[in-house]
């Protein structure tokens, strides 16, 4: 069994986020070339789905990851995970 520290897990969360940012740049040059009276192509959309989806649990992965260790520092009491975004109310 491999034991992963704080440190490999925020290296790997970064490395997800960092991947599908890269990802969205190739399609957002393909989408930017596309005449603004045609249609997106539907293997974009297709990508964009795809790169949305792995986009949303990256940046969750991370999120949850970082407001453990500010938790674990007391920096906060809490982490955000009720939906709420973090405002009072």
């Amino acid at each position: 069994m491999v034991d992963l520290t704080e440190m490999d897990a925020l290296r790997s969360s970064l490395r997800g986020a960092r991947a599908t940012a890269t990802a969205f740049d190739e399609v957002a040059g393909r989408i930017s070339r596309t005449d603004a009276h045609s249609d997106v192509a539907e293997a974009d959309l297709d990508e964009l789905q795809r790169l949305s989806l792995a986009n949303a649990i990256a940046a969750q992965a991370l999120r949850g990851l970082v407001e453990s260790m500010l938790k674990r520092r007391g920096k906060i009491e809490e982490p955000v995970a009720d939906g709420s975004g973090g405002i009072e109310e």
